[in-house]
């Protein structure tokens, strides 16, 4: 049954999604992992678990009110709207910082998933021999996808479609990080670039009137690339979840060993102090339709003790660590 809220309630989740959201876009930060953080996740992956046979008879019917009930609706409407609002402004705010204060993000998001893993392990009860070889291969698959090696780009729609079912799963695998997984098929900037940037321009043209720009087939390409994207994200979301809906009551201590391992491999995906490896065709930098020098991957390396900027990162780290605390300890006293 739905609960009802109130409007502060309703916000929280919101907000919830914009961080959710603004995360989803970060390649090496998991939305997956904010939504554990923030205490949602299990909520998320039960709500898209109703997104059946049985919600579609109620809609079909005629009969929204149970619908919304069943599907958990407004929770879900809340939150991948706050999601989805966040790559239009929290996310663009993101890649400001990103783009002139690199190193500081990169070692919040670093400090923000050791809180994390404290946060999951936490409450996790008595460790057995299961327990300890799930926590093993989590955290060997998250390092092997660390040091995969990324694709060329790909605009087949099929491959968008799949596109979409992979890297939604950064929303629903703490650890997993959608965007990464992206830059890994060779599609980040095609889709979480090029593809939503074209989307905002011609909204806003829609929005002033002008519908010739519904006439560029260049940006008409781009409109069907994110249309079959966000399908293959939706239907990614409910197929998804109802396999994890099921492992989570089935296995729930498997799985979560698996996450919290999953998630100390993904470290090495967020290390603060490295070099990017920009994409080349024939001998030149690629430069996307911003401006921006394509990604393709990144060369880590230790940094240099006795600088003042790595003090700053440290301290950066630990303000990630004790945000993550912080909420933990609000959602403590909430529970009292």
């Amino acid at each position: 049954m739905q609960q009802e809220r109130t409007f502060l309630q309703k916000a929280k989740l919101f907000f919830k999604g914009l961080a959710m959201g603004a995360a989803n876009k970060v390649p090496g930060v998991s939305g997956g992992t904010v939504s554990y953080v923030l205490g949602f996740y299990e909520d998320l992956i039960y709500s898209f678990q109703k997104i059946n046979l049985k919600a579609f008879k109620l809609l079909i019917a005629g009969n929204f009110k149970r619908f919304s009930q069943y599907t958990n609706a407004q929770f879900i409407m809340l939150i991948m709207g706050g999601s989805i609002f966040s790559y239009f402004s929290i996310s663009l705010i993101l890649d400001y910082f990103l783009k002139h204060f690199e190193l500081y993000v990169w070692s919040w998001f670093f400090g923000m998933i050791i809180g994390s893993i404290y946060y999951i392990g936490k409450d996790f009860g008595k460790w057995n021999r299961t327990s300890f070889i799930s926590l093993i291969i989590g955290i060997t698959l998250g390092l092997a996808i660390s040091f995969l090696k990324p694709a060329k780009e790909n605009d087949n729609l099929w491959f968008v479609f799949l596109c979409g079912i992979i890297g939604v799963s950064g929303m629903t695998l703490p650890g997993l990080s959608g965007s990464f997984i992206l830059i890994l098929l060779g599609n980040y900037v095609l889709l979480l670039v090029d593809s939503v940037n074209v989307l905002l321009n011609v909204l806003t043209n829609l929005a002033i009137g002008n519908f010739e720009v519904l006439s560029d087939s260049i940006k008409v390409k781009y409109l069907k690339i994110i249309a079959v994207f966000t399908a293959g994200s939706a239907f990614g979301l409910v197929s998804i979840s109802h396999v994890l809906g099921y492992v989570l009551k089935k296995y729930n201590k498997i799985v979560n060993a698996v996450i919290i391992g999953f998630i100390t491999g993904s470290l090495g995906i967020v290390w603060p102090w490295k070099e990017k490896i920009y994409v080349q065709e024939n001998g030149q930098v690629l430069i996307d339709k911003e401006g921006n020098k394509v990604v393709e991957n990144f060369e880590r390396f230790m940094p240099e003790l006795f600088k003042t900027e790595t003090f700053v990162a440290i301290l950066f780290i630990l303000i990630g660590i004790a945000l993550v605390l912080i909420i933990d300890y609000y959602g403590k006293r909430r529970k009292k």
